[in-house]
Formats: C-alpha cells, sequence, structure tokens
C-alpha cells in the first residue's frame, strides 16, 4: 500500500509539473504592440498562428548570441526597444516594418495575402492597424 501511495505521488507531482510546464507556453490571444506615435497596434495572435503556410519562426526568430532569448518564444518588444540598445541593432518599428511601412515583417506578409487575394491591411494604411486606444 505505501508502494502504490508513493507512486501515485510521483504520477501527480509529473502531471502537476507538465501542467505548469504547457500553461508557460501558451501563446497568448492577442498582444498590444505599444509604442508607436499613431497608437498601438492589436495584433490577433491567435489568428495570425492559423494561418496557413505561417510558421511561428516568421516572427520569433532565433536570438542572437550576444542577446539570448529568456524564453523560447519571447515576444518582439523583449529585445527590440523604442530605440535599439547595444548589443540590438533594430528598434521596435524596424523589427515590424520599414519607415512609412513600404516593407518589413507585418508589410511584406500583408501584400503576399492581398496578391493572393485574401483581406489584409495594406501597406501605407497606418489606421487600419494603429489606433490610439490599443494601449
Amino acid at each position: 500500500m505505501k508502494k502504490f501511495l508513493v507512486i501515485l505521488s510521483v504520477i501527480a507531482v509529473a502531471a502537476c509539473m507538465s501542467g505548469m510546464a504547457y500553461a508557460q507556453e501558451k501563446a497568448p490571444t492577442t498582444v498590444i504592440l505599444k509604442g508607436a506615435p499613431l497608437g498601438g497596434v492589436k495584433f490577433d495572435h491567435a489568428k495570425h498562428s492559423k494561418l496557413e503556410g505561417v510558421k511561428c519562426d516568421a516572427c520569433h526568430h532565433a536570438s542572437k548570441p550576444e542577446k539570448p532569448s529568456k524564453t523560447a518564444h519571447e515576444g518582439c518588444q523583449g529585445c527590440h526597444t523604442k530605440a535599439a540598445t547595444a548589443p540590438m541593432k533594430t528598434a521596435t518599428q524596424g523589427a515590424f516594418h520599414v519607415a512609412m511601412a513600404k516593407s518589413g515583417l507585418c508589410i511584406d506578409c500583408h501584400v503576399k495575402a492581398i496578391a493572393a487575394g485574401k483581406a489584409a491591411p495594406a501597406a501605407g494604411k497606418c489606421p487600419m492597424c494603429h489606433k490610439k486606444e490599443n494601449v
């Protein structure tokens, strides 16, 4: 009986730990990307992660040796700050798109989607993503 209780306890602890690990890696549903003068961007992470052909590493690139990630899927603004600070070379805006939103991570994907006949905010239509109420 004592042996059975020990085994049961070990199984219970393992189940709890695996549940905690899952909770730590669970992706957010929505992320507010803050700091842009035009307003924050309400990024629907759940929607984007379900898009065909979009993989996590499209946005969550491997960390650089000089700035290792703190978590497996660290958010963009964990490293890319409003003004790039060493050892980072790319500020927040540059991580998403270049000035005037003609190209960049977000814009390039949206341009491809539009070209494929899918709905997506267009380059140069800043208020479609940037909104003052997104704080």
